[in-house]
Order: structure tokens, then C-alpha cells, then sequence
């Protein structure tokens, strides 16, 4: 089940979650990569604070990304945010592209 979220709407819909995780593909091998991430919202992007040297190199490589709010608890939604991303210093900052609401139907 997929609820979509207006990305000018991304503000209040970011306050029911805790911190998420930055996804990156690589340049050379396609592999995606994860890391923790508590990206603050800054006008219309977002701004993940040092999510490592592997990270900064995909984006740089690669600027499409995806951020993943986990529920606070289960069955809640998840919440995935679409974007593209530069790099700036030892951050990424992530123009969001689109955003959903997703949890697992119930038979």
C-alpha cells in the first residue's frame, strides 16, 4: 500500500520519523550502498551531515539516491524519498525528486 507525498508537503511528513538511510549506487559495480543518516531539512532539500567517504564518491558518480524512513513501529509506514544529490564538503544534500508512504498490504 503506497500513499504519495507532495515534496513541498516533505516537512511535516518528516516529523513522524527518526533518523533514515542514505542509498547510493556505485559508479563501477551498480552495488547499492547504505548508511544511517539524519538528513535536516533546509529549505526544499536535505542535508545528510558526513555519510562517509563510499557515499560521497557514488553520489559523485551516480546522483540518483533514495533516503528510507523506517516505521518508529511496526506496521507503520515506511517513507521513501527519491532525489537527486551533490556532494558539498563532507555532505550530501538531496534535492527531493519525489516522496511515498509505503507499508505492506495485509492479506
Amino acid at each position: 500500500m503506497s500513499i504519495p507525498v507532495a515534496v513541498d508537503r516533505l516537512g511535516e511528513t518528516l516529523a513522524d520519523f527518526d533518523a533514515g538511510f542514505l542509498l547510493t549506487t556505485s559508479g563501477t559495480d551498480g552495488r547499492v550502498k547504505a548508511v544511517s543518516v539524519a538528513p535536516i531539512l533546509d529549505g526544499a532539500v536535505l542535508r545528510a551531515a558526513a555519510p562517509g567517504r563510499g557515499s560521497l564518491a557514488n553520489v559523485a558518480a551516480n546522483p540518483v539516491v533514495t533516503l528510507l524512513y523506517p516505521p518508529r513501529t511496526a506496521p507503520d509506514f515506511s517513507l521513501l524519498v527519491d532525489g537527486t544529490a551533490v556532494v558539498e564538503g563532507d555532505d550530501v544534500v538531496i534535492t527531493p525528486t519525489g516522496a511515498v508512504l509505503h507499508k505492506q498490504a495485509l492479506p
